[in-house]
């Protein structure tokens, strides 16, 4: 195997993407191209004390601002862009995670609208120790401190949307975007199906931990050095961005109310298991009803997202996606030695 590409990128600040889609690309890459990739927070990295509030040095709509788009050349619509994510390293030894007005699971938002006033602005610092591998919370109104586990992900990934469309980074989809699911960790794959020629790949908004379902809206939010290897699946579709780790095969779906999103990353994994694994359509629908993990990526962002999730010990032994997951893997290791 011949030594991949590496490409190394670190934006500046007016060289950032906002949306997916309408952005120029910042450099064509063939697949089997390794990206070296900056990934700014969602705040722009504005937000660093506690009397930083996010009204005063945001302005919408410019959060979470995205590393790309790359043109993935080859890819056209009907193919899938396979993105490996070899390492999710935090940038800086602290991050910051806020309420914001109108915004997140437990308070009133522009869309579920009540009399009630918004949450007050409230701006948390996390302290990362790396070395540890540990994120640090101190309470603002007691003096309680308690450590939780680095779990470094990535909150948005995805390509340009089908039908000319632009969408916000705030939003997920079909396209992929701010899916905010902490299954986008170092070791797995995302497969997202392209929409236009060249796929048009970004990727940003790193969190150092989050929970499942991203409760008021923030996450641990960092800045992060991230290694990703890109390649592409000619000919092979994917309608829904699809994740594989060592362990499982993952589908997610993106709408609102939630339960759309949930029947979507249902209807995908059962899609996807009698493509791949020989099952009928009734058949994947019962053994998936009785197999699946259910996550709640995000009961916050523009659109919800479901996960769904199955062990790959419980699956026949078939190849999926033509084994792309394993021999990025391999590359993965290389690159590590």
């Amino acid at each position: 195997m011949s030594d991949p590409r590496i490409l190394t990128v670190r934006p500046q600040p007016d060289e950032y993407a906002w949306t997916f889609g309408g952005a120029p690309p910042v450099a064509r890459i063939a697949p089997g191209t390794v990206l070296d990739v900056y990934t700014e927070d969602c705040f722009a990295g504005r937000v660093r004390s506690e009397k930083d509030l996010v009204s005063e040095v945001c302005e919408f709509p410019y959060l979470n601002p995205q590393t790309g788009p790359f043109h993935v050349e080859g890819a056209e619509p009907g193919d899938t862009v396979a993105v490996h994510f070899v390492s999710v390293e935090p940038a800086r030894d602290w991050a910051a995670s806020t309420t914001v007005p109108l915004f997140g699971a437990l308070t009133s938002t522009h869309t579920t609208a009540t009399l009630q006033p918004p949450l007050p602005e409230t701006v948390w610092i996390w302290q990362l120790d790396r070395a540890r591998r540990t994120a640090l919370f101190r309470a603002r109104d007691s003096d309680i401190e308690l450590e939780l586990p680095l779990d470094p992900m990535h909150g948005t990934v995805g390509v340009a949307p089908a039908n000319l469309e632009v969408r916000s980074a705030l939003v997920p989809d079909a396209h992929g975007g701010n899916m905010d699911t902490p299954e986008m960790r170092a070791g797995v794959t995302c497969y997202l199906g392209v929409n236009v020629d060249g796929a048009l790949l970004s990727l940003g908004d790193g969190h150092a931990r989050q929970g499942e379902g991203e409760t008021c809206g923030v996450a641990v939010e960092c800045a992060m050095n991230t290694v990703v290897i890109v390649e592409l699946l000619k000919g092979v579709t994917t309608s829904w961005p699809r994740i594989e780790s060592d362990t499982h095969i993952i589908s997610t779906g993106s709408a609102r109310p939630l339960e759309d999103a949930f029947r979507i990353s249902q209807l995908d994994m059962v899609q996807w298991l009698v493509r791949d694994y020989g099952f009928s359509e009734l058949d994947a629908y019962q053994f998936a009803t009785q197999a699946v993990e259910s996550p709640v990526a995000n009961v916050c962002d523009t659109n919800y997202t479901c996960v769904a999730k199955i062990r790959k010990e419980w699956l026949p032994a078939r190849e999926t996606h033509r084994g792309v997951h394993a021999r990025l893997r391999e590359t993965a290791a290389t690159l590590r030695n």
